[in-house]
């Protein structure tokens, strides 16, 4: 898992540049929404057609303020012998996946990867997204469809991990919200914590209002719109609405569901809209890995901690800052700490560090 912009994006586009000059890699399968004015990945994908490599590449013309460029780009694919789809009929594709097809000691392996946030290395560092790599089976070959779908290869088949196709959207997340309240008890009451840029469709916020009814606690963290109410007496008295605004944008959506004890944690490049959910080739990807979810978990106990830059949502719309009761906790800054607490531990057990100069030339 990479949560940028605390954690580098060169791993991506690393994948990308190694995918495209690797001869065992046999195909490079990806969808751009919005990309850099130099696109590194653009080049690779390039270069991975000049190489040989089948090179299958989703544009989205309409994506706003972006369309020149995408054009430009599409130009530039097409002509380094990429296939370069243009979307749906009548759709947007706002997903973000990649998928590499790689032989293997007699065998077809995939790699993926998945990302709220798009593969734009200038906006990764100002925009806080999370993406995953993987290998696992059953997401890669979800992915694998995914891509069979968009280019026409074949209609919409049962996904084992994914959910993808327009109103199926809202459905599973209507789902999730509703076994939430199935086994929620007044000894072990439900939990979901939600992270989403916008709160707009009305069949989540129905829904989110019959959970806090049942009993259910519903944490969310809405950066921009928010049409649902929270604190209203008989309708959303278990609802708690904050948003962060900071140095970095707010992009990731995350999503927690506490299931009756067995945590299930869902990623996806939706937001909860009617454009996204009803109109848009989104994807909503779950979080296999344990130790992964139980990060994004925690990095969702900070953002609802943070008491300097966030506010909460009141019952008549308007907000207020988060009052603050003990300790200062800037949500953003402690991402940043970690991550270098981090890379520098990992420096720290490194067996091998390698020296550029003769120690007795070094002064």
């Amino acid at each position: 898992m990479l949560f940028h912009p605390y954690e580098s994006f060169d791993p991506v586009v690393q994948l990308v540049e190694q995918a495209a000059e690797d001869p065992d890699v046999l195909a490079i399968k990806q969808t751009l929404y919005r990309t850099s004015g130099d696109s590194p990945i653009v080049r690779a994908l390039a270069r991975a057609a000049e190489n040989g490599k089948e090179v299958t590449v989703l544009v989205e013309l309409k994506a706003r303020f972006d369309e020149a460029r995408n054009v430009a780009w599409a130009r530039r694919l097409e002509d380094a012998g990429c296939h370069v789809i243009y979307g749906i009929a009548g759709l947007k594709t706002h997903a973000k996946a990649l998928l590499i097809v790689r032989r293997e000691t007699a065998r077809i392996r995939r790699y993926v990867h998945l990302s709220t946030g798009n593969y734009n290395d200038k906006t990764a560092r100002l925009y806080s997204d999370v993406g995953m790599m993987t290998s696992n089976r059953d997401v890669a070959a979800d992915v694998a469809a995914l891509f069979n779908l968009l280019t026409g290869y074949s209609e919409a088949v049962g996904w084992s991990m994914l959910t993808v196709e327009p109103g199926r959207l809202r459905d599973r997340f209507v789902e999730l919200i509703d076994r939430e309240i199935q086994v929620s008890t007044p000894d072990r009451p439900g939990l979901i914590m939600a992270k989403v840029n916008s709160l707009q469709h009305e069949a989540i916020c129905e829904a989110l209002y019959r959970a806090s009814r049942a009993g259910v606690k519903v944490m969310l963290n809405v950066r921009g719109i928010c049409c649902l109410r929270p604190g209203v007496k008989g309708l959303s008295e278990n609802v708690e609405v904050r948003s962060i605004i900071d140095r970095f944008l707010e992009h990731a959506r995350v999503f927690y569901f506490r299931n009756g004890g067995h945590e299930e944690v869902y990623m996806s490049s939706a937001d909860w809209m009617r454009r996204n959910l009803d109109k848009r080739v989104e994807i909503i990807f779950p979080v296999p890995d344990p130790r992964l979810r139980r990060r994004l978990i925690d990095a969702l106990g900070v953002y609802f901690g943070d008491n300097v830059k966030s506010r909460r949502l009141l019952p008549d719309g308007t907000w207020e800052p988060v009052p603050r009761k003990g300790p200062p906790v800037r949500a953003q800054e402690k991402f940043y700490h970690d991550a270098v607490e981090a890379a520098t531990t990992e420096q720290s057990t490194e067996r091998f560090h390698p020296l550029t100069r003769p120690k007795d030339e070094m002064g």
